[in-house]
């Protein structure tokens, strides 16, 4: 005669499949988030890569910074202006300038069009990864960030006006950073208590890597930033200062080279 499981039996199976997808399940999770940063990490590379081939296409002059464009009308046509647009052709692909990581952030619900309530910078504004102030091309009533084209340019201490960057301008290319990951884990409240710092955890902020974030530098080399030491010493525009260096332009919010250039 066939023996059934008696309840206790049955508990105790059950009790059993539960420890062991406790143990597992983070375990999962571990290696998905790992995963992720693996492709985030590459898709940087690709960029970096692309930056290159585009420099020995246009007489080694960076593209043209653009930043968080959402409303297409400022332009005649209308149409979406990015960095990212320009390095298009070089990377074959918009999903490179799309991070796994990205998860979107509180901002997007105040944005327009079709990018307010976006479940990712990517989709919002084009990319996850941000492009530096000043180590982009700025051109007049061109280069545009938030929707308007009032861009400042520290190097010149003006708004809206002209400036090529030369790749061979840069005095230490593997050490400056063009390009990097949006939101750095970092960039929370309890490093940046009054938003001072970073100006991110004050209605823009959203955890997407905890370690940090990958980083472009104008060698076309990336890398994964660990940590807020490393990120205030890289270095910010042609010139080579860095991050985290006091600055004196009345521009600079957070008192350093960051609020002027990143």
């Amino acid at each position: 005669m066939k023996r059934a499981f008696t309840l206790i039996e049955l508990l105790v199976v059950i009790a059993i499949i539960a420890i062991l997808a406790a143990i597992l399940f983070p375990v999962f999770a571990q290696a998905k988030f790992a995963a992720k940063k693996t492709v985030d990490l590459s898709n940087a590379k690709e960029i970096g890569t692309a930056i290159k081939i585009y420099l020995g296409d246009s007489d080694d002059t960076m593209p043209i910074f653009y930043a968080y464009n959402s409303d297409p009308s400022i332009y005649s046509p209308a149409a979406h202006h990015g960095t990212e647009v320009l390095l298009l052709p070089y990377t074959n692909s918009k999903e490179i300038f799309r991070s796994p990581l990205d998860s979107g952030g509180p901002y997007l619900a105040n944005e327009v069009g079709s990018a307010k309530n976006a479940d990712s910078y990517w989709k919002a504004y084009g990319s996850s990864y941000r492009f530096g102030h000043c180590t982009f091309t700025t051109a007049a009533n061109e280069s545009s960030q938030n929707n308007q084209f009032a861009v400042y340019d520290a190097v010149s201490q003006s708004t809206n006006v002209t400036r090529p960057v030369i790749e061979t301008s840069m005095e230490f290319p593997a050490e400056t950073r063009v390009i990097r990951l949006e939101m750095f884990g970092f960039f929370e409240k309890k490093n940046d208590p009054e938003c001072t710092r970073y100006g991110y955890d004050c209605g823009y902020f959203k955890n997407w890597d905890p370690s940090g974030g990958s980083m472009i530098f104008s060698d076309s080399h990336a890398k994964h930033i660990n940590g807020m030491g490393s990120f205030d010493e890289s270095r910010v525009d042609p010139a080579g200062h860095k991050s985290g260096e006091p600055a004196t332009d009345p521009n600079a919010w957070s008192g350093t080279w960051y609020s002027l250039c990143d």
